[in-house]
C-alpha cells in the first residue's frame, strides 16, 4: 500500500549558511577585485564602446610612454639582479654559516621591507645631503657630490634603492628554500670530500633553484609597482617610468586621462603578470623533488667568523643606520641643511607633526582606522575562504583563489586606476559615487591584500585534521557552530599572523592609495611625497620617523606574541 507524499518542507529548499556565505564572499570578491580589472581592460581597449586597438598601439609607441616603458623594464631588471644577490648572501649566511647574533641582523635586514618606501627614499636623499655625517665621509674620500648636485636623482639612484628594498623579499623565499634541502644530500657530498664552495654551488643552490627564482619574481614585481622610490627619485631626476607617468598625468589632467592611464596600467599589468610567468618557466624548467629530511645544517665560517660578522653588521650600518639617523637629524632641526647641534636642536616638527599640523593628524588616524577595518574584514574573509580552499576546492572557489591572487601580485597604482574606473559612476539603486570619499580606497585595500592574510591562514587549515570538522557535522553541528566552537580557535593563530601582515603593509602603503586620496581622505603614505614636495622637508622627516615608530612598535607587539604563532609566519623572525 502506498502512502501519500507528505509535501516537501520549504525550508529545507534554501541555501544553508554554508552556501550563502559562500556567495556573499563570491559577490564581495566579484565587486572589489574582477569587476574593476574587467572595467580596466574594457577602457583599455574599447573606452568609445568598440575595440581600437589603433589608439592603444599609437599611445604605447608614442616617444614619451615608450621611453617610460623601457626605463621601468630595465630599472626593474637592474634592481632585481642587485635583490637576488644580496638576497642569496643573506640567506646564506642566516641560513647555512654560523654567524653569531643572527636574530637581531635578520631584524635589521627585514626592516626596509617594513619601512614605506618614500620614508627609505627620503632617508637615503637626507642621508647624502650636506648637514649628514656621510657627506662628511664622502668629502674626505673625495666622492661627495658637487654643490646642488644629488646622485640619487637618476636612473642609479632608482635602481640602487629598489634593489636594497628587493633584497629582502628574495631573503625570504631562499631562506624558505634552504631549509628544505635534505640534510641527507649535503652529508653525502661531504663524505665524498666536496669543499664548502663546492657543495654550495653544485648542491645547494641548485636544489633551491624555484625558491631563487621565486624571490626574484617577488622583486621584479616590487620593483616595477613601487611607486614612493620611484617618485622621491625619479621625477625630480627627470627619469620618467610608467608608474611616475600616470600619477603625473592623472594629477594634471584628472579623470579625463583615465583612458589612456587604463591602457598604461594594462601595459604594468602585462609586464609584472609576464615577469612572473617567465620567472616560474625558469624556476620550475628543471624537476629538483629529492627525499630526504629536511634538516638544519651549517657550514661554519672558521677563522673567518669574526671578519664575516663585521662586514654584515657594517653593511647594515650603511644602508639602515646612517638614513635613519640622516632622517632622524632632519627631524631635529630648525631647517633642512642645518648641521645638528645644540643650537639647531628642536622638538617643534615632531610637535608640528602630532598637534600642530591638522592634515597629518588627520592622515595618522584614516591611515589607521582604515588599516585597522581591513585586517578585521580580510581575515574573517580569509577564515571562510580557507575552509573551502583547504577542503571544498570546487570551480568557483579556485576562481575566487586566483582572482586574490591576481590583484595581489599586480602593482597597487593599477588596483588604484582600476577602482576609479569602476567606482567613478554611482553605483546602481543607491546612485552615490564612492569616487573621492575612504570607502573607495577600503575597497581597493581590500582587493590588494586579502591574498596576504590567505596564504598564512592556509597554512593554519593545512594543520587541521578535517575529521574534527566531519565529527561536529555528524553531531549536527551546523557550519557555523563548527567555525565558530573547532575550526577558528584552531586556526586563529595563523590567521592572526596574516592579520598582523596586512595592518604593517596596509598602515605604510603609497601604491594603492596615490591615485584615491584627496584633500579630506590623506593617508599617511601619500603625505610624505606631499610634504616633501611641498619644501617641508623638515617636518616630512618628522613624520617619517613617527612612521618608523609606529612600525617598530607593532613589530615588537607581534615579536612578544610570535610564542603563540606559527613558526615561520612572522618573516623578521628566524
Amino acid at each position: 500500500m502506498l502512502l501519500p507524499r507528505k509535501p516537501a518542507d520549504w525550508r529545507a529548499k534554501l541555501p544553508g549558511s554554508e552556501q550563502l556565505i559562500l556567495w556573499f564572499l563570491v559577490l564581495v570578491i566579484a565587486l572589489i577585485s574582477i569587476a574593476p580589472l574587467l572595467r580596466l581592460l574594457w577602457a583599455a581597449l574599447a573606452p568609445e564602446g568598440s575595440l581600437d586597438l589603433t589608439r592603444l598601439l599609437r599611445l604605447i609607441a608614442s616617444r614619451r610612454v615608450s621611453e617610460a616603458a623601457f626605463n621601468t623594464l630595465w630599472i626593474a631588471l637592474a634592481a632585481t639582479l642587485i635583490a637576488v644577490l644580496l638576497g642569496l648572501l643573506a640567506a646564506w649566511l642566516v641560513a647555512l654559516t654560523d654567524m653569531p647574533g643572527k636574530q637581531s641582523w635578520v631584524f635589521a635586514f627585514i626592516l626596509p621591507l617594513m619601512i614605506p618606501p618614500q620614508v627609505t627614499a627620503l632617508a637615503c636623499i637626507q642621508a647624502i645631503s650636506p648637514s649628514s655625517p656621510l657627506f662628511d665621509l664622502l668629502r674626505v674620500s673625495g666622492l661627495a657630490p658637487a654643490a646642488g648636485e644629488q646622485p640619487l636623482y637618476s636612473a642609479g639612484g632608482i635602481v640602487l634603492l629598489l634593489g636594497l628594498h628587493g633584497a629582502p623579499l628574495v631573503f625570504l623565499s631562499v631562506r624558505a628554500g634552504l631549509r628544505r634541502v635534505p640534510a641527507e644530500l649535503v652529508e653525502a657530498a661531504r663524505i665524498t670530500g666536496a669543499s664548502p664552495a663546492y657543495l654550495l654551488f653544485s648542491v645547494i643552490l641548485p636544489l633551491a633553484r624555484p625558491a631563487i627564482f621565486a624571490g626574484a619574481a617577488l622583486a621584479f614585481v616590487a620593483s616595477v609597482g613601487n611607486f614612493g622610490i620611484q617618485a622621491m627619485l625619479g621625477i625630480p631626476g627627470h627619469v620618467p617610468t610608467l608608474i611616475t607617468l600616470v600619477y603625473q598625468r592623472l594629477n594634471s589632467l584628472g579623470p579625463d586621462a583615465l583612458p589612456d592611464m587604463a591602457v598604461l596600467s594594462l601595459l604594468i599589468a602585462v609586464m609584472t603578470l609576464t615577469g612572473l610567468m617567465v620567472s616560474q618557466k625558469l624556476g620550475g624548467s628543471r624537476d629538483v623533488r629529492v627525499v630526504g629530511t629536511p634538516r638544519h645544517h651549517q657550514q661554519p665560517l672558521g677563522r673567518g667568523r669574526i671578519a664575516v660578522t663585521i662586514a654584515a653588521w657594517l653593511w647594515m650600518a650603511i644602508t639602515l643606520l646612517l638614513p635613519l639617523s640622516a632622517l632622524l637629524g632632519t627631524s631635529l632641526t630648525r631647517g633642512f641643511g642645518q648641521p645638528l647641534s645644540w643650537a639647531t636642536l628642536t622638538l617643534d616638527n615632531y610637535a608640528t607633526a602630532l598637534w600642530g599640523f591638522p592634515a597629518i593628524r588627520n592622515a595618522f588616524f584614516t591611515s589607521l582606522w582604515l588599516t585597522l577595518l581591513t585586517a578585521i574584514l580580510l581575515t574573517l574573509a580569509a577564515l571562510f575562504m580557507a575552509f573551502w580552499i583547504s577542503w571544498q576546492r570546487t570551480r568557483l572557489v579556485r576562481l575566487l583563489q586566483l582572482s586574490s591572487e591576481i590583484a595581489w601580485s599586480l602593482p597597487g597604482i593599477v588596483t588604484g586606476i582600476a577602482a576609479i574606473l569602476f567606482f567613478l559612476k554611482p553605483l546602481p539603486l543607491l546612485n552615490i559615487s564612492l569616487y573621492g570619499t575612504v570607502w573607495i580606497i577600503l575597497a581597493a585595500y581590500l582587493s590588494n591584500f586579502l591574498a596576504l592574510v590567505l596564504r598564512p591562514t592556509l597554512a593554519g587549515f593545512a594543520q587541521i585534521d578535517r575529521a574534527l570538522d566531519e565529527a561536529a557535522q555528524l553531531a549536527g553541528a551546523h557550519f557555523l557552530r563548527r567555525m565558530w566552537d573547532i575550526l577558528l580557535p584552531l586556526a586563529a593563530p595563523s590567521a592572526m599572523a596574516g592579520a598582523i601582515l596586512v595592518f604593517l603593509t596596509a598602515l605604510n602603503e603609497i601604491q594603492v592609495s596615490v591615485l584615491l586620496v584627496t584633500a579630506d581622505t590623506e593617508t599617511l603614505g601619500p603625505l610624505i611625497i606631499a610634504l616633501d614636495e611641498g619644501g617641508s622637508a623638515t617636518l616630512a622627516a618628522a613624520t617619517g620617523c613617527l612612521m618608523i615608530a609606529v612600525v617598530l612598535l607593532f613589530m615588537g607587539l607581534a615579536t612578544l606574541l610570535s610564542s603563540r604563532l606559527p613558526a615561520g609566519v612572522l618573516p623578521w623572525r628566524t
